[in-house]
């Protein structure tokens, strides 16, 4: 998910360590809990088990992450911008998906992916902030009272800064975080050294052996080493701010090698001294677990700040995708496009992992309820992956068929592995994904609604043009805008103004805003503009699903002489509609338009999504029985 941090202009190293502190955060931060849950559930912690879970785990990073996400998957990005919700348009736009039931399956597949990444987002900084304050109690184990309050305080302090953005501190997480990898290194180089035996475990052998040893405990096990891969979607998510080379160089310089010689550490270090307590933190000595504690803790406030950040990119996309309602968006940099600030999700985050953090206390029994919406996501990208790759690289049918079959095979062992954690906290995120995706269905139901009653009511410009010309209608000075539908039809607010005041600007323009299924709308795409006569025009604009849709800015470029737009001179015309309910609805419709309509109560109003100056806003109210 994007965040926004660092522009892509950047040199290659600079963006390379830019993307380590905002796309590594997440994945970064699993050593804290993947090793150790792959024997919580009363698994022998043989040698032999040992290195087949470090196995399992390098391997899972190899095949997801290097090979899926960062070989194949950063190649498909949609005009620069990455995510599943981007991918989910780019295929839609494609030849492969022209018919209506085609881009239909495409976006419930896209909805789905973007609902599950939610759902888990809530549940990564409670995981992340939780593991690393637990540290504490390695060293002081009568502490462990004060971990879930300490790890409530900075879960707090995180949220509550998001409104101040992260342009200043945000210089520092690459530097933390690359600190953090090759500490993760380092450690795990000097337990290797204690136990070179360990270095079979790169033989992917091991982990097979280890599953088919402990088969009653395989599907717990390949959950807990899903752990090390979740941050894998993050990955190509954050696209949109990072390019694939930044990322393919983090990845491969510095995360993967880091990430891989810790894992392998704490198998060795689990070998030398079994009666370790902790398999990460018994990697120091009882010296360096209070300053490897607060590293860790600065590592997880990081990869909080960035799913917090990429999740309001995904909203954002959300919205100018037409699959929720205007948000609240405040601009936290006056330099950097990608850093914004919605106050709803912004407290709707923090109170979910508030209360995560007080109904689950520990992030052993945390993790019974993270990653089984990740995998699922990852299933749907490898399905969205199948379509893109045909559609984009003009793959055959059979080249697509086998690389994603490939995939599809790991993603639904770690889906049926997730499975098993539904009945033990896994059914919340699932809970909550559900919730979203039947609030964004209905919000596109609604609006979709919505728009055929409109359309229905508008009158065709060319009849109003030639009824016009039959009367004398007095005509004022100035521009006037009108928010209409794709088809151009005279909008209600025209003709309400015309039925009460009898008057009109002697130029009137219909305005139809558009959001495409790109990410940016290039400069020949941004407006068309037909002339209807007698002082009418339609006028198009279209914007990428990333872009702020400004529309005065956009008038400003796309209008010029008789027709350039001078803000003290045009009037913008809005409607202001309230729903009644016609008859004949059933329960579920009523339901249904009820919460449509208070989602549009409670949306942001077009002045300010818009851009608009409210000194030259005029609002018309209308009722409209849906």
């Amino acid at each position: 998910m994007g965040s926004g941090f660092v522009q892509k202009k950047s040199a290659p190293w600079a963006m390379a360590l830019g993307a380590l502190g905002i796309v590594f955060g997440d994945i970064g931060t699993s050593p804290l809990y993947a090793f150790r849950e792959c024997f919580a559930d009363d698994v022998p912690a043989s040698a032999q088990n040992l290195g087949g879970a470090a196995s399992l785990i390098v391997w899972s990073m190899i095949l997801i992450v290097s090979i899926k996400y960062v070989a194949l998957i950063l190649r498909l990005d949609n005009k620069g911008e990455g995510g599943i919700l981007s991918l989910s348009a780019l295929v839609r736009g494609s030849r492969l998906a022209q018919g209506l039931r085609d881009q239909q399956w495409v976006f419930a597949v896209g909805l789905l992916g973007g609902a599950l990444i939610y759902a888990d987002g809530m549940i990564t900084p409670a995981i992340s902030v939780l593991s690393a304050v637990e540290g504490l109690t390695v060293k002081a184990p009568e502490l462990g009272e004060s971990v879930v309050p300490i790890a409530m305080g900075i879960i707090v302090a995180i949220f509550a800064i998001q409104r101040f953005g992260t342009g200043r501190v945000g210089v520092l997480f690459g530097p933390v975080i690359l600190l953090w990898f090759v500490v993760l290194g380092l450690l795990g180089v000097k337990w290797i050294l204690e136990c070179p035996a360990v270095l079979w475990s790169l033989n992917p052998w091991n982990g097979v052996h280890f599953l088919i040893r402990e088969s009653s405990h395989a599907l717990p096990i390949l959950a807990a080493v899903f752990l090390s891969v979740t941050g894998g979607e993050a990955l190509y998510a954050d696209l949109g701010h990072f390019s694939a080379r930044a990322i393919r160089m983090a990845w491969f310089f510095v995360a993967f090698p880091g990430l891989a010689l810790n894992y392998l550490g704490q198998a060795a270090l689990m070998q030398v001294r079994p009666e370790s307590t902790h398999s990460f933190y018994n990697l120091v000595p009882e010296a360096g677990i209070l300053p490897l504690t607060l590293l860790a803790t600065a590592a997880a406030i990081i990869a909080s700040q960035a799913l917090i950040s990429g999740a309001f990119s995904l909203t954002s996309q959300a919205i100018q995708l037409g699959l929720m309602p205007r948000l609240r968006m405040l601009y936290t940099s006056a330099t950097e496009k990608g850093q914004v600030y919605l106050p709803p999700v912004n407290w709707f985050l923090m109170l979910a992992c508030l209360y995560l953090i007080s109904h689950y206390e520990e992030s052993s029994k945390l993790a019974a309820a993270y990653g089984i919406s990740i995998s699922l996501t990852m299933a749907v990208t490898t399905v969205l992956f199948y379509q893109a790759s045909r559609a984009v690289w003009g793959w055959s049918a059979w080249k697509s068929k086998l690389v994603a079959l490939g995939f599809l095979l790991i993603d639904v062992a770690f889906l049926l592995a997730n499975g098993s954690k539904i009945l033990h906290g896994g059914w919340m995120p699932l809970v909550v994904a559900a919730v979203i995706i039947f609030l964004m269905t209905t919000w596109r139901w609604g609006r979709a609604r919505l728009g055929v009653r409109m359309e229905k009511a508008s009158l065709p410009a060319p009849m109003l043009i030639h009824e016009l010309q039959r009367k004398n209608i007095h005509r004022v000075s100035g521009t006037a805008f009108y928010m209409c539908g794709k088809t151009g039809g005279i909008p209600l607010a025209l003709l309400h103004n015309l039925k009460h005041n009898q008057v009109l600007h002697e130029r009137v323009v219909l305005l139809h805003v558009e959001t495409l299924d790109a990410s940016h709308a290039s400069d020949d795409e941004r407006s068309r503009m037909e002339d209807l006569g007698l002082g009418f025009v339609l006028l198009h604009l279209r914007f990428g699903f990333s872009e702020t849709p400004n529309v005065p800015m956009a008038l400003k470029q796309c209008l010029a002489d008789e027709w350039r737009y001078e803000p003290q001179k045009s009037t913008f015309f809005l409607g202001r509609e309230t729903y009644a309910m016609s008859q004949g609805l059933s329960a579920w419709e009523r339901v249904r338009l009820a919460i449509f309509a208070w989602m549009t109560r409670n949306a942001t109003p077009a002045t300010a999504y818009f851009s608009l100056p409210p000194s030259r806003v005029v609002e018309l109210g209308a009722q409209i029985t849906l």
